[in-house]
């Protein structure tokens, strides 16, 4: 079924848009002002971090000359452009916030085109006088706004440090995240399903990620340049959206025509998403899902559940060892890159405990692959959310299938996955480190307990409150937020132990404290029982 007829090129084809505008924006009102909140604070905070950190010149100096022979936290968070408070500002947190604004776009995007369509609702829409182009008109707008948004509280929290690099970075993170609005526009009408969308949008931004990593880490040029001793940027680094907002330099000689660059991605990938969007009908896509699988068998709702998150499952054990391999590599070098300053071991000793520096540092990259891993089983876990509220869970609960059964073929994948993750993350800090295995794979796995808990809290509100059940990323964000950046403005116990993760034992390094361990366990063996309790008694979702 598609919408009402219209010439092409008529004002008719985005009849409509206002009003599923309004409506993106209502049905998103908690979710992109937390997306928003959470990337604002993360820059903002950022200047007042980094001045208790290098104070003074001689620190800022010492800094960039680190950096220049560091290849690997280069590859981490890209070159320093300058040594005032704003440019660190923008190397410290301009890649990182530019993904999450790309990871927040492509949501938006995904949500109001093909998870619609996928849903059904956009069949009952496109019934009425709504244009042909209007819903993914309304998406991009939705995106824009929020990207908007971003950019105004980013631009005027810095402005203290210099108006000019503030814009400058404002205007980079939103366009970076409106070139993967347009990306995930582009891949909603290739595939017919909303996890596919997202899933090969977030490969994209992470070859992204990789790319820079690359160039920046083969090339030292970044303060050289700065300081007019010559160097540049390696070819893959401009291969990379995350590059252009890194070459933008905002407070650092800005570059403004690389916003032109993005600003270009962004005109070309929009055309191809309309073009394509007027080529095919309503629930259709240009890459369809096959029917079914081409062999094997499917025995039992457990099997269905692994046929189905068996990808994401792949993909997050890969991205987890390569990430383990990469931040054992530099721990060295981090130690060497601290020295003596004391506030920075201070905020490593603290997200990692009182123990040795490198101890510390591995500790707290540990810590934030757990908190990482919460992302991956909230996710694992809403896809029993997904499922049924599709209508694909219905035909399956119309066979001999109960509820819990059906339910716990996703929890065995959700909360074993999250084993299996950071068990392989633990091996790649094994290999990168080159140090003994069995440390660091006790401090990856002790960090299931807390991602069990956020799981759980999934569960709970899948199971119980349905119609919130995506609150559970709100949890997850809260986690993440709390781990990142309360250690750095030296938050208060009290509100470090709001998250899970902050009564975990610190390994390695620190002394195993079984007690937490044990409770938190227990605490997630608690919510998940009341979620499949609540599953069985509720009326399920159509």
């Amino acid at each position: 079924m598609t919408t009402f007829a219209a010439r092409p090129g008529s004002s008719r084809q985005l009849a409509g848009t206002g009003t599923l505008l309004r409506f993106a924006l209502r049905r998103d009102r908690l979710m992109i002002p937390v997306w928003i909140a959470v990337n604002a604070l993360m820059v903002l905070s950022m200047p007042g971090t980094l001045e208790g950190l290098y104070g003074t010149p001689a620190e800022r100096a010492d800094l960039l000359r680190q950096m220049e022979t560091n290849s690997s936290l280069r590859a981490m968070v890209g070159p320093v452009f300058g040594d005032s408070l704003g440019a660190l500002t923008a190397w410290r947190v301009g890649i990182y916030a530019g993904a999450l604004a790309a990871v927040m776009s492509l949501l938006i995007v995904v949500r109001h085109t093909r998870d619609e369509e996928e849903s059904g609702r956009q069949e009952l829409v496109a019934s009425g006088m709504v244009g042909r182009r209007a819903s993914l008109t309304a998406a991009l707008l939705a995106a824009g706004v929020a990207n908007g948004v971003l950019a105004l509280l980013v631009t005027a929290g810095l402005a203290g440090q210099g108006a000019t690099g503030a814009l400058a970075l404002g205007l980079g993170i939103a366009a970076v995240g409106t070139v993967f609005a347009t990306m995930a526009a582009i891949v909603a009408q290739l595939t017919e399903s909303a996890r596919l969308a997202r899933g090969l949008t977030a490969a994209v931004l992470g070859a992204a990620f990789v790319l820079r990593a690359a160039g920046d880490s083969a090339t030292g040029g970044g303060t050289s340049q700065a300081f007019g001793t010559g160097g540049g940027s390696s070819v893959l680094t401009w291969l990379s959206p995350l590059g252009w907002l890194e070459n933008l330099r905002p407070y650092a000689s800005e570059r403004w025509w690389v916003l032109a660059l993005l600003a270009g991605a962004v005109a070309l990938q929009g055309a191809v998403a309309y073009a394509l969007a007027g080529r095919r009908d309503l629930g259709m896509s240009f890459l369809p899902t096959r029917p079914g699988p081409a062999s094997g068998r499917l025995g039992s709702a457990g099997a269905l559940a692994w046929r189905l998150q068996r990808g994401g499952v792949l993909g997050w054990s890969i991205g987890f060892f390569l990430a383990g391999v990469v931040y054992g590599g530099m721990t060295d070098s981090a130690a060497d890159l601290v020295g003596d300053n004391e506030n920075a071991r201070r905020v490593f000793e603290r997200m990692g405990g009182q123990s040795g520096l490198t101890d510390a540092f591995l500790a707290s990259m540990v810590g934030m692959l757990g908190l990482i891993a919460a992302l991956y089983i909230v996710a694992s876990v809403l896809r029993l959310h997904g499922e049924e509220t599709s209508g694909r869970a219905e035909p399956v609960l119309a066979n001999a299938v109960g509820r819990v059964s059906w339910a716990a073929g996703h929890l065995v994948i959700a909360f074993g996955g999250a084993a299996l993750i950071m068990l392989l993350a633990g091996f790649g800090f094994a290999v990168g480190h080159g140090k003994e295995t069995g440390p660091i794979l006790a401090a990856c796995l002790v960090q299931l307990p807390a991602v069990w808990v956020i799981g759980g809290l999934a569960v709970l509100l899948h199971g119980v409150l349905p119609r919130a059940a995506l609150a559970a990323w709100g949890v997850a964000g809260a986690a993440l937020l709390i781990g990142w950046v309360g250690p750095a403005l030296d938050a208060p116990q009290a509100v470090l132990d709001v998250s899970p993760f902050g009564h975990l034992p610190k390994l390695p390094g620190g002394p195993m404290e079984w007690g937490p361990v044990l409770v938190l366990t227990g605490l997630a063996v608690l919510l998940v029982a009341a979620g499949l309790a609540g599953l069985r008694r509720r009326d399920m979702s159509t």
